[in-house]
């Protein structure tokens, strides 16, 4: 029986088809260790066991039956004691302290106290638990599996949290690292009461986020997201074991490997983050699952989506080497090929609607990706434009003499590897490949399924323009969301992720990649109306602004309009024009009369692309506050015919474009003249506002010499002089 409250949520590009099984599981052990549980400084970790409660207490409230197995006994005994002997020393014992103590006494004392600040915490909401201790020989009793099973079904079915520890204080084992017996420590205690109760999965929490092919701490070391023993079993090294708890990183994957064997599907994740078990249960590919029939699983995945991404590298190297009218070219025959294959991309395109419209999309998803009359000659005259641009690849950017006959030179070169995962527009797609071409970048693609039909022909007619010296790899079509998480996972070979579509994607991907996010936040737009404001040029803007394209990231969601113009009949005629397009006003703090639907918060705009906010402010000062306090940095609007008004707006607005007496809908690589754009970016670092060549570069420092070494700078006499950027003048 699943539990739908949890695996409905599941995100589009961070849940995992291997792990569709979660939607199932309803009974789940949670180990917690005592690397989780704990601080560097040996006492509790307080906020991490609140974070594990809260998390407990939401699946306890599903109606998942959850059972815990936690460590700590010790580490608190330890702590009371360590306190208790110091109180009690005398001068001579504090200048030669002797703090070891018996670990069984540690876990007699620190037993009863661990309980009670699970109990605590559990109370505060509204949860019951209750305390299991075993021992090795209890399962050597014929007789203790069906006391125990009995005894655990029975507070599962009254919602109580039974919690599990090895009663280490009359533990029969001679030492931590005794590994004989049925279990011996609390990893393999998980893992066998696993079978006995019948877990639908098993949760180990570790103080990483999951089983690395190496140390963690090792750069080279890659998270492992599905274990299979043939493949990864000779291949991990591990690092050293936890410095607090008995088992370590090996312990875990043995006993992990142990309840898989049985039929118990196992996860290892991070007990440091504050949602992993929520994760987990929706099926995101976190930590390191083990599965009984991951062997049987396409475990190629991994190695396909590198395979991917490094065909791309060796290809825009290759590309690299071209001169610039060859890669000049290769555009132009790009741009050649989309318009004689126009009648076959029209009927791929058409299908693809066809399938969403019968498919009940919304109908500004299917606007976005239909290719309409003359949108493929506009992409063709584009990609002309952009293969006419100067060639920005070892564009020299500055020369610095830096002592004689020792010349710096800073250049323009390629970022690498870019993953553009975008919805529903193919355009998007022809635009982000003629920029990568011509900024000599590699690049993975990722569409929405809505357009596979358009993206797959598109690919297919721009990779067969792309000349066998480069090799059709250059561009890479992903086309399974399977390949998301595998792909963000590629720090080492993918250097730029630019996400384009709803904020919820680009949060999404922010939130799984270490790879740097190129993207937008939500696309609030303001446009402000000064007092000085000529109001028929105001008419005309704002109407542009909101109605010209409402769905697009730079359509105006609120209007800022000057208190002496409210009520006025410049205004009035504004509002009534905006209605009549059928655009819905919500009124802010000081309500227009004029306005028949309630007052809003307008500080996060969640209406429909055909509403708009509208805000009465003091002056122009107010308006910048309003923008940088409320709006996402995207692009903002003031219309005056006060300059020094305007130049005020225009220093102090921190977004990423800033208008006067113009639309925000001029917000457009192309309306720029950058040829295309890959998305714009509201970010502060590298590229921001409407991405075209420039924004896919980075630079590079160059250094000719004539045998110069440092040699502690002895003899060096620095010059620093600046050059012309051409060599030889």
């Amino acid at each position: 029986m699943g539990r739908g409250g949890i695996g409905a949520a599941v995100a589009i590009e961070t849940a995992d088809s291997t792990r569709a099984f979660v939607k199932d599981v309803k009974r789940i052990i949670i180990k917690v260790g005592t690397a989780v549980v704990t601080g560097q400084n040996g006492r509790l970790a307080m906020g991490r066991l609140g974070s594990l409660c809260e998390q407990v207490k939401q699946l306890n409230f599903q109606g998942y039956e959850v059972i815990l197995v936690t460590s700590g006994a010790v580490g608190v005994g330890r702590q009371r004691l360590q306190y208790r002997k110091l109180i009690h020393s005398s001068f001579a014992d504090l200048q030669n302290p002797q703090m070891d103590f018996d670990g069984k006494a540690c876990a007699a004392v620190g037993q009863s106290g661990l309980m009670a600040i699970y109990d605590t915490l559990f109370s505060q909401l509204d949860v019951t638990s209750s305390q299991i201790l075993v021992t090795d020989r209890d399962f050597k009793d014929p007789s203790f599996g069906d006391q125990l099973r009995e005894t655990v079904f029975s507070l599962l079915d009254l919602k109580v949290i039974p919690l599990f520890n090895e009663n280490d204080a009359i533990s029969t084992r001679r030492q931590h690292e005794d590994p004989s017996g049925i279990f011996w420590d609390n990893d393999s205690l998980a893992a066998l009461l696993a079978a006995e109760l019948n877990a639908d999965l098993l949760i180990m929490l570790s103080d990483v986020e999951g089983l690395y092919s190496g140390p963690p701490s090792d750069p080279q070391s890659k998270i492992i997201h599905t274990y299979v023993n043939e493949k990864h079993g000779k291949l991990i090294s591990f690092g050293e074991k936890s410095l607090v708890g008995r088992g370590g990183m090996q312990a875990k994957v043995v006993a992990a490997a142990n309840a898989a064997s049985k039929g118990v599907p196992v996860v290892i994740a991070s007990g440091f983050a504050t949602d992993s078990i929520i994760k987990v249960l929706k099926g995101e590919k976190i930590g390191t699952l083990f599965h009984n029939e991951a062997n049987l699983w396409e475990c190629s995945k991994e190695a396909t989506a590198r395979e991917m991404a490094v065909a791309a590298r060796d290809c825009s190297r290759r590309l690299q080497k071209l001169s610039s009218e060859e890669r000049k070219k290769i555009l132009l025959d790009i741009a050649d090929a989309l318009e004689a294959n126009e009648d076959a991309i029209r009927s791929e395109n058409e299908a693809d609607v066809e399938a969403a419209q019968a498919a009940g999309y919304e109908k500004s998803l299917v606007a976005r990706m239909t290719l309409k009359e003359g949108k493929i000659t506009n992409l063709a005259r584009s990609i002309r434009a952009i293969a006419d641009m100067e060639d920005p690849i070892s564009h020299t950017l500055k020369r610095t003499e830096v002592a004689k006959d020792l010349v710096f030179e800073k250049a323009y070169c390629p970022l690498g590897v870019l993953l553009i995962i975008f919805e529903s527009r193919p355009d998007a797609l022809v635009q982000i490949a003629s920029l990568a071409i011509r900024s000599g970048n590699g690049l993975l693609l990722k569409g929405g399924k809505e357009a596979m039909r358009s993206n797959t022909i598109l690919h297919k007619v721009i990779t067969g323009a792309i000349p066998d010296t480069v090799g059709k790899k250059l561009i890479g079509l992903v086309t399974s969301k399977d390949e998301i998480p595998d792909l963000l996972a590629l720090d080492d070979v993918i250097d730029l992720v630019i996400p384009r579509g709803s904020k919820n994607l680009v949060s999404q991907i922010k939130a799984t990649t270490k790879i740097p996010v190129l993207g937008h936040s939500d696309g609030i737009c303001h446009v402000y109306i000064d007092k000085s404001a000529d109001m028929d040029m105001a008419k005309r803007i704002v109407l542009d602004a909101k109605v010209d394209y409402p769905a697009a990231c730079n359509a105006m969601e609120t209007l800022l309009v000057h208190k002496d113009l409210n009520k006025s009949e410049g205004l009035d005629d504004l509002l009534v024009e905006l209605e009549k397009e059928g655009v819905v006003i919500y009124g802010g703090p000081i309500a227009h009369d004029k306005l028949k639907v309630p007052k809003v918060d307008s500080f996060r705009h969640e209406y429909s692309s055909m509403a708009c906010t509208l805000e009465f402010v003091d002056d122009v000062q107010s308006a910048i506050d309003h923008i940088n306090r409320y709006g996402s940095a995207h692009t903002d609007c003031i219309i005056t015919t006060d300059e020094k008004v305007a130049e005020a707006f225009l220093q102090q607005v921190d977004s990423a474009a800033v208008f006067h007496n113009a639309s925000t809908r001029f917000c457009d690589g192309t309306r720029f003249g950058l040829g295309a754009e890959v998305g714009i970016s509201t970010g502060r670092i590298h590229a921001r506002g409407p991405v075209g060549v420039d924004g896919l570069l980075t630079t590079r420092c160059i250094l000719r010499g004539s045998g110069q070494v440092v040699n502690g700078d002895k003899g060096v006499v620095y010059t620093h002089r600046d050059l012309p950027l051409q060599r030889g003048k």
